[in-house]
């Protein structure tokens, strides 16, 4: 059975969870406490020298990092990865634009929030630079939105659920989002799609 080594507060856990679950896949949770360092522990670093949540252990005892890494492991062959070239590269492009310009600014800025860490100067500059490339990053979803009901082909992929995870829970890092209607609309039809769990779900 798949293991999955997780954070119940992690976007990037709720991506797989939320897969996991459309997929229904059998599989065991394993809850870390990331504010308690157990991703730091020499056991765990055994598994990812990275220390971080998500983690994968797959059924042959080896272990996948990366949520979307993940995300592509367990969408192949389901419905939520398309079978054309050029589709599944749009995938990646998501993927990949979520990793580089969404993830570390929203991500980062909700997590600082919500697990009250310590605002040092350096992070307080930080902030500024973070807050303006994550409202960057939803006006580059803004626009390619405009006239697509989801990221690739007008079908929901794992391209919505890389996206989705940290989108709709932006506001609990202080971005609003009320001038993004079009965001505001696609993150309902994700919610709206069969067997969606919410982030506090396990």
């Amino acid at each position: 059975m798949l293991r999955l080594y997780d954070n119940l507060s992690s976007g990037n856990g709720y991506k797989c969870r939320l897969l996991l679950h459309k997929l229904d896949i059998p599989h065991e949770r394993i809850e870390l406490d990331i504010d308690r360092a157990e991703t730091r522990t020499p056991d765990f670093l055994a598994r990812n020298p990275n220390g971080r949540v998500p983690t994968l252990q797959l059924e042959d005892g080896s272990y996948l990092p990366e949520s979307n890494a993940i995300l592509w492991y367990l969408a192949e062959g389901s419905p939520y990865l398309p079978d054309d070239r050029e589709g599944r590269a749009r995938v990646l492009q998501w993927m990949f634009f979520e990793q580089y310009s969404h993830e570390p600014n929203i991500a980062t800025v909700r997590f600082w929030i919500t697990h009250h860490v310590e605002m040092t100067e350096e992070r307080k500059l930080g902030l500024v630079t973070k807050r303006k490339l994550g409202y960057d990053a939803l006006g580059v979803m803004e626009t390619h939105l405009k006239d697509r009901s989801f990221f690739v082909g007008e079908r929901f992929s794992i391209a919505d659920i890389a996206l989705y995870a940290y989108t709709h829970v932006a506001e609990e890092g202080g971005f609003d989002l009320s001038g993004y209607p079009v965001v505001r609309a696609w993150l309902d039809r994700v919610a709206a799609q069969e067997r969606h769990i919410p982030i506090t779900q396990g």
